[in-house]
């Protein structure tokens, strides 16, 4: 299997397209599929599911396809989903309250293991959607951190404070960091950083039908 470094960023994205779509399939009972087949309902080509599959083995049958209940699992276990990853929630504003109801995360392989703020105020509150979890203060995220061994967090704090929780939490242990804060964060370059910018998704979208007026 080729090196994490050595495989397109974009080849992993479109892993967990894969999944997603073998997710279905493995819902409406389909045995197995071929590449055509598993990249049509995405808009991917068939040569580009084979290449993408490639950089990670061998995969599938001559005559037969794909096995989908081969294949997911094996998606899994490459993107490293095939056991619960605990994960931290790092702000309970709006979007972290709503982030922490989420119940998507589990039935991915994810588990929001403890939740944090700065604000005194909403230390010591329960985390609706999340059983028996209170808000902790960021002074608990080294222990926290250690003790589950996480290595995965969410950030959903303002722009102001994004730079210095992602470095509290870098310092704690955290390898990746999904930012939802509207700011690019600079951290150390072995820790990797996926930002979500909801008002810059939007601007791409008007861009796109702002000639269809």
């Amino acid at each position: 299997m080729a090196r994490a470094e050595n495989v397109p960023a974009a080849a992993v994205q479109r892993l967990s397209l894969y999944l997603r779509q073998l997710d279905f399939f493995q819902a409406h009972n389909r045995r197995t599929i071929s590449s055509r087949q598993l990249g049509d309902p995405l808009g991917i080509s068939d040569a580009q599911v084979r290449k993408d599959l490639a950089h990670f083995g061998q995969f599938g049958q001559a005559g037969v396809g794909y096995r989908v209940s081969e294949l997911g699992p094996r998606l899994r276990q490459i993107l490293g989903t095939d056991k619960t990853a605990p994960v931290v929630l790092v702000g309970f504003g709006n979007l972290g309250r709503a982030l922490g109801a989420y119940h998507g995360f589990d039935k991915r392989g994810f588990e929001v293991a403890a939740v944090f703020d700065a604000d005194p105020k909403k230390v010591g509150q329960s985390v609706p959607g999340i059983e028996s979890a209170r808000i902790r203060p960021m002074s608990d995220l080294p222990k926290v951190v250690a003790e589950r061994d996480v290595r995965l967090g969410i950030l959903a704090v303002p722009a102001t404070a994004a730079q210095a929780a992602a470095e509290t939490m870098v310092a704690a242990g955290i390898r990746g960091i999904l930012n939802f804060a509207p700011v690019t964060l600079h951290v150390d370059a072995d820790v990797a950083v996926a930002s979500v910018d909801l008002a810059v998704q939007l601007e791409q979208l008007s861009f796109q039908i702002a000639g269809q007026a």
